[in-house]
């Protein structure tokens, strides 16, 4: 499999149509995953590409074929399989943000408890032990705010940036191309 890159397409050159899917999925055609490394170049390669251009993903392969029926439904293989990774990655940012809400609803939980037992436990001890007690409470509970925050600032960026690249790709104008079998 080779694969270049023109000014505002990826092309692959391959030797037959199987070489680009997971040769283990039992699914129909349509329906199957692109192999591993295939997907890899792929998406590198869209990752190079100027984001407000469409994508244009062209396979070339022997023309021998051209009239195999995985030929003609290539680019709707294609297009299917980034639709449902873009898919995925949809359901992993939704899961992510619902394990964002609850960690913050308990870190909120568990930072409430620490004003308040920081705010109890100085009125029992006096001097640097009663403000080494108060700080140690208070670090904990922003510390247990900690993986919440991350996930509302930064966790969700890299899932969001793939799931708009698949749903690029899944709108990719696919062509397929012919070369004479050597």
């Amino acid at each position: 499999m080779t694969i270049e890159n023109t000014d505002h397409a990826i092309e692959l050159r391959v030797d037959e149509i199987a070489q680009l899917f997971h040769t283990l999925d039992p699914s129909p055609f349509r329906e199957r995953d692109l192999d591993r490394e295939a997907e890899e170049f792929i998406v590198g390669w869209a990752r190079e590409l100027r984001t407000d251009q469409p994508i244009r993903i062209i396979v070339h392969f022997p023309a021998s074929e051209l009239q195999n029926k995985a030929a003609q439904d290539l680019a709707e293989a294609i297009r299917g399989y980034f639709s449902h990774r873009a898919t995925v990655l949809q359901g992993d940012l939704t899961e992510l943000f619902r394990v964002g809400r609850r960690s913050l609803a308990i870190g909120m939980i568990v930072l409430i408890a620490c004003f308040a037992i920081a705010r109890f436990a100085s009125g029992f001890v006096e001097g640097a032990l009663s403000r080494m007690i108060e700080e140690s409470f208070l670090i904990l509970g922003w510390v247990a705010n900690w993986r919440p925050l991350e996930i509302f600032l930064y966790d969700w960026w890299p899932i969001a940036r793939r799931r708009d690249l698949y749903r690029r790709l899944s709108s990719a104008l696919v062509e397929v191309r012919s070369f004479p079998a050597a």
